[in-house]
């Protein structure tokens, strides 16, 4: 009874030892496969590709290009009128009335105001009374000098007499040319009260209006005119790319200055690099630069916040593909280059300079080899695709 009770013992025994060996087979089993799959291709996959590997991904596909890349420095800027003035009143007065719509764009020598010109009408009218009668003094006082010379070569007259009207002739000639500045003066005030745009620009919105009594040199003024064609964009960029920068302009190329808007997406406009600040921010480490542009179509508008992009070099015949054709890994970047029979092949690339949708490739590629842009994650290496059409 005791060896029957023994011997069932030993045989559940190794029943267990049988599953436990098999468990541990399977678990090994299961890390081996596991393994093999993710080190196919070392930047992509997951386990259960080898079962479809045979089947054909969807896929959409771009051609590698040769053609010429911008190579810039980015950096942000604001919009800044290239001219800035705010319109006042040399003379005092009524603000008679008004010419110009706010917001509208006015062109140098416009009339923009009229001040209350009655008494600088006046004042004018005065001055030409006094001139007119010093003139009318100075032609007597001439007509009685020529007689007094005679008199005077006949022994008729003294000389101290002579002398006397000959001041008399000159102090009337000192007097008309007085007399010509008071008129001067009182045409140029009466000028004044017609006001007129200094400078062509968008005009701001009016400060004072119809009716009130303004001053001289009001330090508010009547309204401020903005040059915006063409117009300025203040940016900055770290001292290390100053050399670059300073490098083309030696040797006499002109930069040319691209502007994004605010989300990098849209090109606003093209431009010219026109001036570089004469010293370095210390607190930032970075040089203001200011570029000009002809704003034709008005897109840039003052205190715009814009992206820029400062071309530093043109890259000719340069090898470029979609930025999001571009894979990483551990073996660094690299494409899926798909072969003549439709299979993908994983090539490793050295990229260059990047630009907002395409990169530039320098060694891993040819011009007209196709890469895969869409479709990626369920690629591996010598997988099957099927290419879709966009």
């Amino acid at each position: 009874m005791a060896q029957s009770e023994g011997a069932r013992v030993s045989g559940q025994r190794g029943w267990v030892w049988l599953v436990v060996l098999l468990a541990l087979a399977a678990g090994l089993y299961f890390y081996l496969n596991r393994s093999d799959n993710a080190n196919d291709s070392g930047v992509a996959g997951s386990p259960g590709m080898r079962g479809i590997a045979s089947m054909a991904v969807p896929v959409k596909v771009a051609t590698v290009t040769e053609s010429a890349v911008e190579v810039v420095l980015p950096a942000v800027g604001t919009v800044t009128a290239l001219n800035t003035v705010t319109v006042t009143s040399r003379v005092e007065g009524e603000l008679e009335a008004v010419f110009f719509q706010e917001g509208e764009t006015v062109q140098a020598g416009d009339f923009l105001a009229r001040i209350d010109p009655r008494l600088y009408q006046v004042a004018l009218d005065q001055a030409l009374g006094q001139q007119a009668q010093n003139q009318a003094l100075l032609k007597n006082a001439q007509s009685d000098l020529k007689r007094y010379e005679q008199l005077f070569k006949q022994n008729s007259l003294a000389r101290q007499q002579l002398d006397t009207q000959r001041a008399l002739v000159q102090q009337y000639q000192g007097a008309l040319v007085s007399d010509q500045a008071a008129v001067d003066s009182a045409r140029l005030q009466l000028e004044f009260a017609q006001i007129k745009a200094p400078l062509s620009g968008r005009v701001g919105l009016r400060k004072v209006d119809p009716g009130n009594l303004i001053s001289a040199g009001d330090a508010d003024g009547l309204l401020v005119i903005t040059q915006t064609q063409p117009i300025s964009v203040l940016f900055s960029l770290p001292q290390a790319q100053l050399p670059e920068v300073r490098m083309q302009l030696m040797a006499g190329n002109s930069l040319t200055v691209v502007l994004y808007d605010s989300t990098n997406t849209r090109e606003l406009a093209r431009g010219k690099l026109v001036s570089i600040d004469n010293q370095i921010d210390i607190a930032t480490g970075t040089v203001r630069m200011k570029a000009q542009f002809a704003n034709e179509d008005e897109a840039l508008f003052p205190n715009q916040f814009v992206n820029v992009q400062l071309v530093v070099n043109t890259l000719e015949n340069a090898l470029t593909l979609p930025a999001k054709a571009v894979q990483q890994g551990s073996i660094g970047s690299f494409v899926y280059r798909v072969t003549d029979d439709n299979t993908v092949k994983v090539q490793p690339i050295v990229t260059g300079a990047v630009q907002e949708r395409t990169v530039t490739v320098l060694e891993g590629l040819q011009s007209g080899q196709v890469v895969v842009t869409e479709g990626v994650d369920r690629l591996r290496d010598g997988a099957k695709v099927e290419i879709v059409e966009e």
